[in-house]
C-alpha cells in the first residue's frame, strides 16, 4: 500500500492501472480524489482516494497518509456514486429512436450488455424487472439498479441508459420504482382488461353497455385515416371495445394523473395492453390510443398484443405476413398518435425484428430478458456440464410447476435424453426451442432450490462460476444480443 501515492500519480496510464487490478475506465478524477472500482480476490470493490472517502463507507488504509477507503458495492456507495457521476444514474431514454431493453434477472448481464450498446445507435434500459421477476430471483428494485449503476462506472459507459419498473400494476409498486430513480414506468392494466368480452354474441354486447353520447359523436358515423390505413366503427364494434379496455384507459389515466401529472416524475410512462389471451386489433389499438391522449396521457411507448405467439425465449410463432400486415398499421397509429410502439418478449424474436425495424422506421422499444438467463445456463452447459447436467434434470422435474406461470407450448418428449448426449453437445440443447423454454421458465424454482438441510443447491455454486468466468458470459451475450439488434436494423432504410 505504500506505493499507493505513486500509483495514483500515475493512474492516466492506464496500462499500468490495469496491471493492478484497476479497471481502466472506471478511473474518474473529483476534484482533488481519484474514484475506481478495482478488482481482488475476484470481487470488485470501489476505491476512494482523498477527501470524498468521507462520503462513502468502506475499510480505511491506516499504511498510507492518506484518505483513501476500499468500499463495498452496496447501496449506499451506489446512491453516492449517482449523485457524483450523473452518468451512472437512469435517465428517460424513450424519446430515442431506437431503445432496447434488457432484463438482467441475475445481475451479473450489464458488463456484456454495454459491450453491444458502445456500437449501436439504440439506447439501452439496463435495469429492467417486474415484481414476478424479483420476487422468482429473491432480488430487491434497489439492488437491480445498484448492480447496473456500478457496472455502467466500471465499463466507463456514458451513453445515457434507463431503468424500467417493468409491468406494474399497483400504485405502491410505482411509488417504489420512481422514489429509488426508476426513469420508466409500464403500467400493466391486464387486471383491468376484459378478456371474456370476445366471447359474448352482439345482442350480450348490446345490452351490456350504452355508449356515451362523447363517444358516439367521436366515432360513430366517421372514418379515421392514417397513413392510408382507414378505419370506421359500427356501434356493436365501438360498445365490445369499450367493454374490453375501458376500465384499462380509465386505470392507466388514474395513474399517469396521480404520479406523472401532479406528482411530476421525472420517467418515461409505457402502456402495456400486451398480457391479454386475445391479439390487440388495430381498430382496438387506435381507439385506446385517442382516448388516453384526449384524456391528457402522454405515453412514450405503447405494448400491444400482436397477432400469433411471443412466446418466452423462442423466435416468433404465427403467419409471418399477417404479422407483417398488421405491424405495419399498429407502427402507422403509433406514428400518429406520437410515441413508439413496445414490443414485449423480444427475446430471440429474430424472424420479424427485421419487419419490427421496417415498419417502425428505426423508431420501437423492444424487450428482452429470459434470454439473457438463457446464456448463463448457455455458459453452465459449457464450462461445468455435470452442473448443467443436474440443473436440467431438475428442470424436469418441476417443469409442471413452472408452467402454472407462464403460457408455453412445450413438448418435453422432443428435447433429447441427456445421457445420449455428450458434454460438448450439451450447448446445442439451447438451439432448441422446448430445451430453452424448459430452462427459461423454470429459472426461480432453479435459483430458490434447497438442499435436504436448507442450504442453497444451485444458486450459491452457479453465481461462483458466474463470477469466476464472466468473460465468456460476456461474450456470449455481446454476440447474442448483438444479433438482436442487428436484425432489427436490418430493413431499415435512410
Amino acid at each position: 500500500m505504500t506505493k499507493l501515492v505513486d500509483f495514483i500519480q500515475r493512474l492516466p496510464q492506464l496500462d499500468r492501472a490495469q496491471s493492478a487490478g484497476v479497471y481502466p475506465a472506471s478511473v474518474n478524477r473529483l476534484g482533488s480524489s481519484w474514484i475506481f472500482v478495482i478488482r481482488q480476490d475476484m470481487i470488485d470493490r470501489l476505491v476512494v482516494v482523498g477527501d470524498y472517502a468521507m462520503q462513502f463507507h468502506g475499510e480505511g488504509m491506516p499504511e498510507v497518509d492518506f484518505k483513501a477507503l476500499v468500499c463495498p458495492l452496496d447501496h449506499h456507495n451506489a446512491v453516492m456514486l449517482r449523485a457524483l457521476f450523473p452518468f451512472t444514474a437512469p435517465i428517460p431514454v424513450l424519446h430515442h429512436p431506437a431503445t432496447f431493453g434488457v432484463g438482467d434477472r441475475l445481475g451479473i448481464a450489464t458488463p456484456g450488455h454495454i459491450q453491444v450498446f458502445q456500437e449501436v445507435d439504440a439506447i439501452p434500459v439496463l435495469a429492467q424487472q417486474s415484481i414476478r421477476e424479483l420476487t422468482l430471483t429473491g432480488r430487491t428494485y434497489e439492488d437491480v439498479l445498484d448492480v447496473v449503476t456500478y457496472a455502467v462506472y466500471r465499463e466507463g459507459f456514458k451513453k445515457g441508459y434507463g431503468a424500467d419498473g417493468d409491468h406494474l400494476k399497483k400504485p405502491e409498486e410505482i411509488e417504489m420504482a420512481l422514489r429509488l430513480g426508476f426513469s420508466m414506468i409500464t403500467l400493466d392494466c391486464s387486471d383491468h382488461i376484459d378478456n371474456s368480452i370476445d366471447h359474448l354474441s352482439d345482442a350480450e354486447v348490446d345490452r351490456r353497455v350504452d355508449l356515451e353520447l362523447s363517444l358516439t359523436q367521436q366515432y360513430l358515423n366517421r372514418v379515421f385515416c392514417v397513413e392510408g390505413n382507414e378505419f370506421s366503427y359500427d356501434e356493436i364494434t365501438l360498445k365490445r371495445i369499450v367493454l374490453i379496455y375501458g376500465k384499462a384507459i380509465d386505470f392507466a389515466c388514474g395513474i399517469y394523473q396521480t404520479y406523472f401529472q401532479k406528482g411530476n416524475a421525472r420517467a418515461d410512462f409505457e402502456i402495456s395492453i400486451d398480457e391479454t389471451f386475445t391479439s390487440t386489433t388495430p381498430l382496438q389499438h387506435y381507439f385506446v390510443a385517442s382516448e388516453l391522449i384526449q384524456k391528457g396521457v402522454k405515453i412514450a411507448t405503447l405494448a400491444p398484443r400482436f397477432c400469433g405467439e411471443f412466446q418466452k425465449g423462442i423466435d416468433y410463432i404465427g403467419d409471418l405476413d399477417q404479422f407483417e400486415a398488421e405491424l405495419k398499421v399498429h407502427a402507422a397509429i403509433a406514428r400518429h398518435f406520437g410515441y413508439k410502439l413496445s414490443i414485449h418478449s423480444g427475446s430471440d424474436k429474430f424472424s420479424v425484428f427485421p419487419i419490427i425495424g421496417k415498419y417502425t422506421q428505426g423508431h420501437f422499444h423492444v424487450k428482452t430478458a429470459g434470454t439473457n438467463w438463457l446464456e448463463a445456463m448457455r455458459a453452465v452447459s459449457v464450462v461445468d456440464p455435470s452442473l448443467y447436467r443436474e440443473i436440467h434434470a431438475y428442470a424436469l422435474d418441476v417443469f409442471q410447476e413452472a408452467k402454472k406461470y407462464y403460457h408455453v407450448t412445450t413438448d418435453l418428449t422432443r428435447i433429447p435424453a441427456l445421457e445420449t448426449l455428450s458434454d460438448a453437445e450439451l450447448p446445442l440443447l439451447f438451439s432448441l426451442n422446448e430445451a430453452r423454454q424448459l430452462i427459461h421458465i423454470t429459472y426461480g424454482l432453479i435459483l430458490n432450490a434447497k438442499t435436504s438441510d436448507g442450504k442453497d443447491r444451485f444458486r450459491t455454486t452457479l453465481y461462483q462460476l458466474w463470477q469466476t468466468h464472466a468473460d465468456v458470459y460476456a461474450k456470449m451475450l455481446y454476440q447474442h444480443i448483438g444479433k438482436h439488434l442487428t436484425l432489427l436494423y436490418s430493413e431499415i432504410t435512410e
